[in-house]
């Protein structure tokens, strides 16, 4: 029990510690985090406080700012059966601010996943990982909040799809001065591939 406190009181700690490179990656360490060397650890990081034994993270990875890093899916104490898993952050690995990560991840060798992203199946390594850029999912009917009042139920009945976009290729989310052109292989001949350039 005393243990526990302790891990927990250290996690709080190393939120707002000084010292990416020191003191913060240190206070994990001594909760039970599997800690490499030359790792950065961000302000406001939060990595699992019930499990840090399930959370590795390899050397010369980077943990960016308010990142969260969850080993455990339950609520309440724990039971055998409670969804418990490991969270592997491998070397030279990017996580951008703001990124979440489900337990029973593995985060590749040298990848990037991109600021806000949600982690929830293991990414490749030496890939850039994020979702696609944001946009209107539904249009809403009824709000929800009115009157001071929270009413799920009706926001989520009023919910009405938006028509598909008249251009749902990828490159119609890029800004105007950015195309895509044919690049050559060797000899002159056309690859098929796309190459993107600024205009």
């Amino acid at each position: 029990m005393k243990m526990r406190i302790l891990q927990r009181l250290l996690g709080k700690l190393a939120m707002i510690a000084p010292g990416g490179y020191s003191l913060r990656p240190w206070l994990h360490k001594m909760r039970g985090v599997q800690m490499g060397e030359r790792v950065w650890i961000g302000q406001y990081v939060y990595i699992d406080e019930l499990h840090p034994e399930k959370v590795s993270i390899e050397d010369n990875a980077v943990i960016g700012f308010r990142c969260t890093i969850f080993a455990h899916f339950y609520t309440g104490a724990y039971s055998p059966g409670a969804r418990v898993g490991k969270v592997q952050i491998k070397s030279g690995a990017f996580l951008g601010p703001n990124c979440t990560v489900l337990n029973d991840v593995v985060i590749g060798e040298g990848s990037v996943v991109v600021a806000g992203s949600v982690v929830t199946r293991n990414v490749p390594a030496g890939v850039v990982y994020g979702p696609p850029p944001p946009g209107p999912l539904a249009r809403i009917t009824h709000p929800l909040i009115k009157a001071g009042q929270v009413e799920y139920g009706k926001f989520l009945c009023g919910l009405k799809k938006i028509g598909a976009d008249p251009d749902p290729s990828p490159r119609s989310a890029l800004p105007a001065d950015y195309r895509q052109v044919d690049s050559e292989a060797p000899g002159g001949e056309k690859s098929g591939a796309k190459e993107a350039r600024w205009s």
